[in-house]
């Protein structure tokens, strides 16, 4: 079986129109958070089986596009709308021209989809559990009901998700979680992306049910909360060429790194650096291995004063203390 087995509901089938010298270039692609996240652990030689559900003619095209990828691909497949977009980046930047969600999964597909699960992560060393297309695709409780069983069986579960889904899973209890600082904002833990505050929902989330927690803050320094308090990990700014897609780099480096034994604040160096080649590529999900190895020399780590996670800051204000706290983690 495979080192990791990725939930992956709802893959997408990606169309792009490129400018070319010639005329137009057209580009078709698996995509999406899980399929981003599987591809980038296969640059970086890890074996990955998907587990997803697979709709009408635009399934069958995503499972060859996926096994050309020499992803494992275990699906429920049924007939109905899949998940699909077309874009046109001929002028430079992203045009919607088409965007599908496709159909909601049945019960039925759910409990199939459930075992699949269980079953390819029975000799995997991680699991990692990626959203859906749309937020109506599944429902967030099989979040909470697979962290719990999964942990059951002594499986490692690594979450990149947001929302409903994000509480469920931390609410079934979780090793890992990954979430962005806008995620944090929109789902109402934090008010404001001062240091202070994100580590206070940080550690909110750990109590919940989060062994440790990880968020990101586009191009500011990721902050990482574990058992022993908190680190700020940097890497030299680059050009952005896309930025979607960096977030499930991160993410899939850090879980290739666990997976080889690392420790998880090793482990966040090579993520960080698998997150910041990608935004210089058109390829999401993409870049060369050799290149993220050598850019993980770059990374910076350094350990960040202790935050009063029970510190009151009504109306997104951050407590005095919370402010002497963020003035000691800034540059001079």
């Amino acid at each position: 079986m495979s080192d990791v087995t990725i939930l992956a509901p709802s893959p997408t089938l990606t169309v792009t129109v490129e400018d070319h010298p010639q005329g137009s270039e057209i580009h078709v692609h698996a995509g999406g958070q899980g399929v981003w996240q599987a591809r980038m652990l296969r640059r970086l030689g890890v074996s990955v089986t998907m587990c997803c559900v697979l709709s009408g003619e635009i399934g069958r095209t995503l499972r060859h596009l996926l096994e050309d990828e020499e992803i494992t691909v275990v699906a429920v497949e049924r007939e109905g709308r899949g998940s699909a977009y077309v874009h046109d980046r001929r002028e430079g930047q992203r045009n919607v021209i088409a965007e599908e969600e496709g159909d909601a999964i049945g019960r039925h597909e759910q409990d199939d989809l459930y075992g699949a699960v269980l079953r390819s992560s029975a000799e995997s060393t991680a699991v990692l559990l990626s959203g859906p297309a749309g937020d109506a695709t599944v429902p967030a409780d099989i979040y909470r009901r697979l962290a719990i069983d999964l942990r059951g069986e002594g499986r490692s579960v690594i979450a990149d998700l947001a929302g409903e889904r994000l509480r469920a899973v931390v609410e079934g209890g979780i090793d890992v979680l990954k979430v962005s600082h806008e995620e944090l904002r929109s789902d109402g833990l934090v008010r404001e992306p001062s240091v202070p505050e994100i580590t206070h929902a940080m550690q909110h989330l750990r109590e919940q049910g989060a062994g440790a927690v990880i968020v990101t803050r586009a191009s500011e320094p990721l902050l990482l909360l574990d058992e022993h308090g908190v680190i700020e990990v940097s890497l030299p700014r680059f050009e952005e060429n896309e930025t979607r897609g960096a977030g499930d780099s991160l993410t899939a480096g850090v879980v290739a790194a666990l997976i080889r034994g690392e420790s998880l604040r090793d482990a966040v160096s090579l993520g960080a650096a698998a997150g910041a080649l990608n935004v210089t590529r058109h390829g999401l999900g993409t870049g060369d291995a050799e290149a993220i190895v050598q850019l993980r020399e770059s990374v910076q780590v350094r350990e960040l004063p202790q935050f009063d996670a029970d510190a009151e800051m009504p109306q997104g204000r951050v407590s005095p203390d919370g402010l002497a706290a963020l003035a000691e983690t800034e540059e001079p």
